[in-house]
């Protein structure tokens, strides 16, 4: 395993960070299990989970997942070995079932209370905020369009201020972001460094071959600011597998399972796809090992979270970390993404 540290922290963090979203859901807890003690085995220590999970978001089943989490420490007294990291869920009809009041000061020590029982914990590492509590363009929406009745105020001071004081209980240590943009990303930093209080240290936004938004302006953050990301759905929801274009998904793949997140899913998204694979097999990878590598190799990359909903998908995964692309391979790569980019947001 490769490591790097939390920025602004001696904190060491695994280039690979196990991502946890299914278990609950689309894993039962003993493969939950299962995964965290394969990671743990094969180096990985960062492990990042939300109250919202498992996903899709459903009141029966919400926050399981850090429960599964909490259960495992509790059965492997393994705490001390992981850096964990969660988040508190942001507003919106699909978190009404959480809650309705955003980032107040309330919502945050409630959430961050609930996640420490549920997790079986008495800290944790990163504490992130999963969306912004604004009207923006998140989750596959391409463009900005500003929308003059939101009701939004601003008030990074004061979310800025609750953490700072949940960071002095010693129930969290430190703070990230989570699908922010440039402009909300600035302004955290911006009350932190004028005002005394927390940074942020991390984003966690999507990130792959077939969305590399985040380096039209967030990775210049990220390098002149020292904020990491954190790359999630390096696999575009298993569509950088190749499995869908070739045919060897099953009736349990999770875009099968779950239509509706189609984010991935565009004819573009097919096309650009298939050249990528082409690309992996011409250099003896598969396409899973050169979408995770291209993200482990990025310089703005403090962690890439890879997910799986098997041990065996789990291995391939976090073997990526041994896979070094050479030149010819990024040339390729960026050559597909000059002639067809971003065909996913």
């Amino acid at each position: 395993m490769k490591y790097t540290t939390l920025p602004n922290t001696d904190i060491k963090v695994s280039k690979i960070c196990l991502g946890t979203m299914t278990w609950g859901n689309q894993n039962t807890q003993d493969e939950g299990f299962a995964q965290m003690d394969m990671a743990l085995d094969k180096g990985v220590n960062f492990f990042d989970v939300a109250e919202l999970y498992p996903v899709p978001a459903e009141a029966k089943t919400y926050a399981e997942t850090e429960r599964i989490i909490g259960n495992w420490f509790a059965k492997t007294g393994n705490r001390d070995k992981v850096v964990l990291a969660t988040k508190i869920a942001g507003p919106g009809d699909y978190t009404a079932h959480i809650r309705t009041t955003g980032f107040s000061k309330q919502a945050l020590n409630e959430a961050v209370d609930n996640s420490l029982k549920r997790l079986q914990t008495d800290y944790i590492d990163l504490y992130q905020l999963h969306w912004p509590e604004r009207q923006t363009n998140t989750f596959g929406i391409r463009d900005y369009k500003h929308n003059s009745d939101d009701k939004w105020e601003d008030n990074f001071n004061e979310v800025l201020n609750t953490l700072d004081g949940i960071i002095k209980s010693g129930k969290i240590r430190h703070i990230g972001l989570s699908n922010e943009k440039a402009w909300g990303t600035m302004r955290y930093l911006e009350e932190s460094k004028y005002n005394n209080l927390p940074k942020m240290i991390t984003i966690q936004n999507a990130y792959s071959l077939l969305n590399r938004t985040f380096e039209s302006d967030l990775a210049e953050v990220s390098h002149r600011e020292n904020i990491g990301l954190l790359a999630y759905s390096p696999m575009a929801f298993g569509v950088l597998s190749g499995k869908y274009i070739k045919g060897l998904d099953n009736e349990n793949s999770r875009l099968n399972l779950f239509p509706r997140f189609a984010r991935y899913s565009s004819a573009q998204c097919a096309e650009a796809t298939k050249l990528y694979l082409k690309i992996a097999e011409d250099h003896g990878m598969t396409l899973a090992q050169m979408s995770l590598a291209f993200v482990n190799q990025r310089p703005f990359v403090t962690s890439n979270i890879i997910g799986a909903t098997s041990t065996i998908q789990l291995e391939e995964n976090i073997d990526s970390i041994n896979i070094n692309l050479s030149d010819d391979v990024l040339k390729a790569i960026d050559e597909v993404h000059a002639s067809m980019p971003n065909p996913a947001t």
